[in-house]
C-alpha cells in the first residue's frame, strides 16, 4: 500500500474496516507478529469459513500479506504503514482526554515492531530536540552524532553504525497524540535496543518494559519520561 492514499483507496480501506471482525484481526497483528488463521478467527471471535473470506478480502485490500511455511499459512499486516494507519485510526475524539487504559501498555508498546507510548515518544522527541536525528525528504535519518551518541550511551557500535543507513518516518503516537520513530529506522532501533536489553516485552500482549539500566541508558540521550 502506498504512504499517500487516493480517495477511492481511502474508501476500500474504509469499507474493510467497517467489518468488526476484520478490524479485530488487523489489531491481531498490529505488534508485527505472524500468526495463523485459526488463530485470527478466535481473535474476531468468528468461524474458520468467515475467517477465510475476511482475510481474502484483507490480503487483496493490500492490508495483510501470507507467508506460507510447508503446510501452513501466516498472516501478517502488509507494512509498518499499515501499522500506522490502524494506530491513528484508534485515536480518541479531541474533545476527550488522551485515553490511560493499561498504564503499561500506554508507558511503553509495539507498534508494528518498533516502540510506541511515552516512551516511544520521549525517545523521538529527544533525538529530535538534540539534532541526534534529523527530517529529510526521505524521510527521519540518524544524523553522525545520533550514530555516536548511541554508541556512547551503551548501544552495540556495529549495531549504531548499521541504523545510520536507514530511513525512518514519523508515526502518530495514538495514547500521546505526539510522533515516535517508525519506519525500517524505527524497526531496527528497537530491536537493537531490546538485543542490549535496554528493555523486554511483557509477558502477555505488546507492553514493553523498560530495565531500570535501559532507563539510564536513555537518559543519556536526554530521554525524560512523564514525572521524572
Amino acid at each position: 500500500m502506498p504512504a499517500s492514499l487516493t480517495p477511492h483507496q481511502l474508501a476500500e480501506i474504509g469499507s474493510l474496516l467497517a467489518e468488526p471482525a476484520r478490524a479485530s484481526m488487523l489489531l491481531a497483528l498490529v505488534d508485527g507478529t505472524a500468526r495463523p488463521a485459526g488463530e485470527l478467527a478466535r481473535a474476531a471471535g468468528v468461524g474458520a469459513p468467515t475467517a477465510s473470506a475476511h482475510l481474502k478480502r484483507l490480503l487483496e485490500g493490500g492490508l495483510l500479506a501470507v507467508q506460507v511455511q510447508g503446510r501452513h499459512r501466516y498472516y501478517r499486516l502488509a507494512g509498518d504503514e499499515v501499522a500506522g494507519w490502524l494506530e491513528a485510526l484508534a485515536l480518541p475524539r479531541p474533545s476527550l482526554a488522551p485515553p490511560t487504559g493499561d498504564a503499561d501498555l500506554r508507558r511503553a508498546r509495539f507498534c508494528y515492531r518498533h516502540l510506541a507510548g511515552q516512551l516511544g515518544v520521549a525517545l523521538c522527541g529527544a533525538l529530535l530536540d538534540r539534532g541526534l536525528l534529523a527530517t529529510t525528504t526521505e524521510g527521519l535519518a540518524l544524523r553522525v552524532d545520533g550514530v555516536a551518541a548511541l554508541a556512547q550511551a551503551g548501544l552495540d557500535p556495529a549495531a549504531a553504525s548499521h541504523l545510520g543507513g536507514l530511513r525512518g518516518r514519523g508515526c502518530l503516537d495514538w495514547t500521546e497524540r505526539r510522533l515516535h520513530v517508525g519506519g525500517p529506522l524505527g524497526v531496527a532501533l528497537t530491536s537493537a535496543m531490546l538485543d542490549a536489553g535496554w528493555w523486554r516485552p511483557a509477558s502477555r500482549g505488546r507492553a514493553l518494559v523498560p530495565s531500570a539500566d535501559g532507563l539510564r541508558r536513555l537518559a543519556l540521550l536526554g530521554v525524560r519520561m512523564p514525572g521524572d
